[in-house]
């Protein structure tokens, strides 16, 4: 049977009127990114290196064109790297105590077992900030400077609210990096992702190229990423921090008042535990009634829920529902 996987976003019932169960920007869609997929041209292919793409995404963040390689989707990388390190010998995975489960899957699918102790021959992976707790990686400098194979997932760095990466440009560069600017942009539907390899990781990133089919990414994914790195498109995602600081506040103080316990953290959503979150029928009917929350369950987080912040509209209608429902 295959394992169920579990994810935030549209479901059976259709797409949630109050949606807090995945974190893209609740101030997307960004409108310029959404401009230049509405101009993409579909009819032809992309070019099937990516050439002015790599070179825009090297640009943005200071590397060689070599060293990015291009992912249909964050998932799509997570699982392709486990392979190549599988193919290569290695035997197990390092996992962060509560992250993204695609991780853990990836991991099973290739014969890795997870390692209880992080050995320096693991796949290695960390998240910062982390999810569901939007937190530090703990003992991340630590993690970054004794490992051969390690990926940082860095889905939510454009999305951090508060505090930095505690590693340092020279640290970085020792690890893969994994972007998936969607949901900076608000724009979730659309599947495309990059990820950066190690400074001295060009070999490695040839290969992982050779293991990737031809045009992961289609039109629409390339004039998202393109657009990523203009400057209209960054100096919205800046403003749109702006308002999401205050909606966090906003959104934090509703939590408290239904008497729920908000852990601490630096990104567009929170974590959040109660002991009503145990009884599952109380998200349905909260489903139910058009404002879905991410049960943290799957997270291995039991009475625990993760919510993105939203607008005060979609904010007050949460708080107004679990009045009525509790």
């Amino acid at each position: 049977m295959m394992q169920q996987r579990i994810h935030g976003g549209p479901d059976a019932q259709g797409v949630p009127l109050h949606d807090f169960s995945t974190n893209a920007n609740a101030c997307g869609p960004c409108p310029h990114a959404l401009a230049a997929l509405r101009a993409a041209d579909a009819t032809r292919y992309p070019d099937p290196a990516y050439s002015a793409l790599r070179e825009s995404l090297g640009a943005f963040h200071g590397v060689a064109p070599a060293r990015v390689v291009c992912a249909a989707s964050g998932s799509e990388f997570i699982f392709r790297i486990t392979g190549w390190a599988a193919q290569r010998g290695v035997r197990t995975a390092w996992l962060p105590l509560h992250g993204y489960g695609d991780y853990a899957h990836a991991a099973k699918s290739w014969g890795l077992v997870a390692a209880s102790q992080p050995g320096k021959d693991a796949l290695a992976w960390a998240c910062d900030p982390s999810s569901p707790l939007g937190a530090a990686q703990p003992d991340l400098q630590a993690w970054a400077t004794s490992r051969h194979l390690a990926v940082l997932d860095r889905a939510y760095e454009p999305l951090r609210l508060e505090s930095s990466l505690s590693l340092d440009g020279g640290q970085v560069d020792r690890l893969w990096q994994l972007w998936t600017p969607n949901k900076a942009l608000g724009l979730t539907g659309v599947r495309g992702a990059y990820a950066i390899a190690p400074l001295a990781g060009l070999d490695a990133a040839a290969q992982l190229e050779a293991l990737s089919p031809s045009w992961p990414l289609g039109a629409h994914a390339v004039a998202m990423l393109q657009a990523w790195c203009e400057a209209p498109v960054q100096q919205w995602l800046a403003g749109s921090l702006e308002i999401l600081r205050a909606w966090k506040l906003r959104q934090q103080a509703l939590c408290e008042r239904m008497q729920w316990t908000v852990l601490p953290g630096h990104a567009n959503f929170l974590c959040a535990s109660a002991d009503a979150f145990l009884n599952t029928d109380l998200l349905g009917q909260l489903r139910a009634r058009g404002i879905k929350l991410r049960d943290c369950a799957s997270f291995g987080l039991p009475g625990h829920v993760r919510l993105s912040v939203q607008a005060p509209a979609s904010q007050d209608a949460l708080y107004q529902a679990w009045e009525q429902l509790t």
